[in-house]
């Protein structure tokens, strides 16, 4: 028996990565899942094909979250596949970098829509059916960045911190209908980075970190296992550090 039999899960953002560790590490403990990738059916597909191998049903959904229309379809289809979705992980993001001085409306619109409009909405979709079941477990993602601040990132951390309140909230709103909401804030972690430009061209290393090393993404797909499992049952409203020692908050 696995701890997360006949439940199901939708992961956004889980063409690779965390996203792709965290399904993974679902299924092995018999959840079924929902892959989304925005753009990349042939990532998403692959994630899916893993899942099933691990004897579970798994699809594959693309879906820009920063669309409404796309998310809220992307939540009829894991509903009219699987008849609910017992687990949500609001994994998405995007990263760029920009100085506050240069900020346009389209560029807080981008980050806003993806990192906070994307996970408001798509909770907004499932939410419901989550109360009818008299089960749910979410999570949302922030980062270290967040919460040390730093240049060209105020954007950024303003729609990343908007998701610890939200979780905040959703948990005191929908605790009494066995709803948990969580938010995880991974360190430096050893991923597969697509735009070097909003790092500042910067190759992410181990500095600065206590235990010497990044973090893996399967350390952070644990982290969701155990949010999302009953091992954390009495855990809601909280955000869990996961960054190897490098702040205390």
């Amino acid at each position: 028996m696995g701890k997360l039999d006949g439940k199901v899960a939708l992961v956004t953002g889980s063409g690779r990565n965390i996203g792709r560790a965290t399904v993974l590490a679902l299924a092995r403990e018999g959840a079924h899942v929902v892959v989304n990738a925005r753009s990349n059916q042939a990532e998403a597909d692959a994630v899916a094909a893993e899942a099933r191998a691990l004897g579970v049903k798994a699809i594959a959904v693309l879906a820009d979250v920063a669309n409404k229309a796309q998310t809220e379809a992307m939540a009829a289809r894991a509903l009219s596949e699987f008849g609910r979705v017992d687990i949500l992980i609001n994994n998405a993001a995007i990263r760029p970098h920009k100085p506050f001085t240069a900020l346009e409306p389209e560029d807080w619109e981008l980050v806003r829509g993806v990192v906070l409009d994307g996970a408001v909405w798509l909770t907004r979709a499932l939410i419901e059916q989550m109360v009818a079941n008299e089960y749910g477990r979410i999570l949302f993602f922030t980062g270290e960045g967040s919460f040390t601040g730093g240049s060209g990132r105020a954007h950024l951390s303003a729609a990343k911190m908007g998701l610890v309140g939200l979780a905040r909230g959703l948990a005191g709103e929908f605790a009494s209908r066995n709803i948990r909401v969580n938010v995880v804030s991974p360190g430096s972690i050893d991923t597969t980075r697509l735009n070097p430009e909003w790092y500042g061209n910067r190759q992410p290393s181990a500095a600065g970190i206590p235990m010497g090393r990044q973090g893996k993404p399967e350390e952070i797909a644990a982290t969701c296992l155990f949010l999302v499992s009953d091992d954390s049952g009495f855990v809601t409203g909280q955000t869990i550090h996961v960054n190897g020692g490098t702040g205390y908050y």
